[in-house]
């Protein structure tokens, strides 16, 4: 296995698996510093979640998490999740409470199962060991409306639920066709920097191949890969070009670990905020 640091994509379904009801999917995606994607598919449940990135993680790896990690607050909302919307409110984007008061959160469990395994909290704020595993938070659409290359100047792409203001029968074709125009924009990523390469992979390059489904199951299937592989690709550009990324949530009070409860997103000039929130995530400390 090549020491060379990976990027990870995470896009966790919150709740865990019950003796009697298996947990929904989570997509999972892992690429190197080419874009080329190593591994794409999808687990079910946090201990199928940790033992797959625990198994494409090497020394400097980053893994992107679409899910809440740290959740100190027992109810309301966390100061990152209100600073989504402040940031990125005019593209349409804004982000679900999360509190200790919900009765799934598979983003803490998968937390705390990394960090037993020696993976390390990236807060954007604190430095992180160079050769150390870390994991961070992230939201797929602040990158989508934060990567400029992505073309999506004035709001976010439609893809993920049918939109209401249209007639009923048109509402999955329209889901489908803004799910494949953004397959078309993150395959032309193969020449970004940094890059992502979708066609590199048999399971990434069916997105390309085929047409996205119109019943929900299987489009669904679909949508937790792309969100997966959304996040590889924010985890590569948190490690390579991390003054394109902002922290929401710097100035949150940090646990009894030092660890402030933040999210880590892509931003244009036009959505920074000011310091502390806004800070410039820290790269890693020197080997």
């Amino acid at each position: 296995m090549t020491d060379e640091p990976r990027y990870l994509g995470v896009d966790l379904a919150w709740r865990d698996s019950t003796p009697t009801t298996p947990a929904n999917e989570t997509g999972l995606a892992v690429v190197d510093a080419r874009g080329e994607v190593l591994d794409a598919g999808w687990a079910r449940g946090v201990d199928e979640v940790a033992e797959w990135v625990l198994h494409w993680a090497t020394p400097g790896s980053h893994v992107a998490i679409d899910a809440p990690v740290l959740v100190p607050n027992a109810t309301g909302m966390r100061p990152s999740e209100r600073l989504v919307g402040r940031a990125y409110g005019r593209w349409h984007v804004s982000a679900n409470a999360s509190s200790a008061s919900l009765p799934w959160l598979g983003g803490r469990t998968l937390g705390e199962r990394l960090a037993a395994a020696g993976a390390v909290w990236d807060d954007g704020v604190a430095a992180v060991p160079a050769d150390a595993v870390s994991y961070f938070e992230c939201y797929p659409y602040t990158t989508l409306v934060g990567a400029a290359e992505l073309g999506y100047d004035d709001r976010r792409p439609r893809y993920k639920r049918p939109d209401t203001s249209l007639p009923k029968e048109e509402r999955r074709s329209a889901r489908a066709t803004a799910c494949d125009d953004l397959i078309t924009r993150l395959a032309a990523l193969d020449v970004a920097d940094p890059p992502l390469r979708l066609a590199s992979h048999p399971v990434s390059r069916l997105l390309i191949d085929e047409p996205s489904p119109l019943v929900d199951r299987p489009y669904k299937h679909r949508e937790d890969l792309l969100d997966a592989l959304v996040c590889a690709w924010t985890a590569s550009m948190r490690a390579r070009r991390p003054g394109r990324m902002q922290v929401l949530g710097a100035a949150s009070e940090p646990d009894a670990l030092g660890r402030r409860a933040t999210l880590i997103a892509a931003a244009r000039d036009s959505q920074r905020l000011a310091e502390p929130e806004g800070t410039v995530p820290v790269g890693r400390a020197a080997r």
